[in-house]
């Protein structure tokens, strides 16, 4: 009996989603979903050729869903970023694409019934506790088998998603600022690099580029020179960050890992060149192990809530983009590999930020069968 899933592009990742029923077949307890997941995708071998994967941190990814009619969201889900040449599945992480793909999940299955004009899917991370919508169109109550969206990062047109994050923050640790400061100094690799740390979308670290000497006027190298101070910058602030003891290893998906720089002329992935006037701040984030090619939607919420705080490293780069109006959306462009993402920060009367928006596009690949290879071998 095989594992049946359904593959879907969010945004710029692609994930297999899974009914948790047909999960549960495979794997009754939830402690058994990752040993399941990482004989699936073949996760031991880099290549992850005799199994599902991608092979690459924006491709290894799925999500188990649970529909839950009557309580606070319409779904619950369980994020999994899949091992590339290790074994391993980690569950700590969230992923805004993959969110995406599972509203659009939600509707073409009939967890949520498509409603006539916008069919909203409110959905629970069940990691954090964070509750995510996604907006999808269902004009006359149809439901979208393909759309004409697309998003920077790829080029293939999608069903539009309206993925929006909803506050309060620190669904992981407990505080917005885990650390109670907009800014800090970690100590790297022998020097000192300023950093916010924020838990907002995910958990993420963000340095400054020139102090880890990253330079954002071109985004088309692997920083093969950069990536040891970043690794190292991300175990440092896992630990500070309470999000492991120090006995325990340092994940490898969390928090996130970025630099940031003003807006200035810099060269994307593609070799086009991307103006100083089109953005407001660069990013670029870490993705595991390699620099991601676009960035993950969570990271554009924590980018998005740190250049709300007043002195933060992004702020600081952004400018007076950063300034907010109590109750009043405002649009954060970021400077990314892929081009430029917009992210619509909307705050209360207080001026805090209680949701941010972001536009995806998502599309249904295929529906599969898994022939799953044993995985009395592999660790979970």
């Amino acid at each position: 009996m095989g594992l049946k899933g359904r593959w879907y592009r969010g945004g710029t990742s692609k994930c297999w989603l899974f009914d948790a029923r047909d999960v549960a077949l495979h794997a009754p307890t939830r402690e058994e979903i990752p040993a399941l997941l990482s004989a699936a995708f073949g996760a031991a071998d880099a290549r992850q050729l005799d199994g599902v994967g991608g092979g690459t941190s924006t491709t290894s990814k799925a999500a188990v869903i649970w529909a839950t009619p009557g309580a606070e969201a319409d779904l619950d889900y369980l994020f999994a970023q899949v091992g590339i040449g290790d074994p391993t599945v980690e569950l700590g992480s969230n992923c805004g694409n993959c969110a995406t793909a599972i509203a659009l999940f939600a509707v073409q299955t009939g967890i949520v019934p498509a409603r006539d004009g916008m069919t909203k899917v409110r959905m629970r991370h069940v990691t954090s506790g964070a509750v995510l919508s996604g907006t999808v169109p269902t004009p006359g109550g149809h439901i979208p088998k393909s759309g004409l969206a697309r998003v920077p990062g790829s080029s293939a047109a999608g069903v539009p998603v309206s993925l929006s994050f909803h506050g309060p923050w620190g669904q992981n640790t407990g505080a917005l600022l885990p650390t109670g400061n907009t800014v800090d100094q970690l100590q790297v690799n022998g020097r000192t690099l300023s950093a916010t740390m924020v838990d907002a979308g995910a958990p993420a670290v963000l340095l400054a580029a020139d102090q880890a000497e990253v330079d954002l006027s071109s985004m088309t190298d692997n920083l093969t020179a950069q990536l040891p101070t970043l690794i190292a910058a991300r175990a440092s602030a896992g630990l500070i960050m309470g999000l492991r003891k120090p006995e325990d290893p340092p994940q490898n998906a969390v928090p996130k890992v970025g630099v940031v720089a003003p807006a200035g002329d810099y060269i994307a992935a593609d070799g086009t060149t991307i103006t100083a006037g089109s953005h407001d701040v660069r990013v670029r984030m870490l993705s595991m192990f390699t620099p991601h090619p676009a960035i993950g939607l969570t990271s554009a919420v924590a980018v998005a809530l740190a250049a709300s705080l007043q002195s933060s490293v992004v702020a600081n780069a952004a400018g007076q983009s950063s300034s907010t109006s109590a109750g009043s959306p405002r649009l954060l462009r970021v400077g990314t590999p892929a081009g430029v993402i917009t992210a619509e920060i909307i705050t209360d009367d207080a001026g805090a930020v209680s949701e941010v928006a972001l536009h995806r596009a998502a599309r249904h690949i295929a529906t599969a069968d898994i022939d799953v290879a044993q995985a009395a071998e592999l660790s979970a």
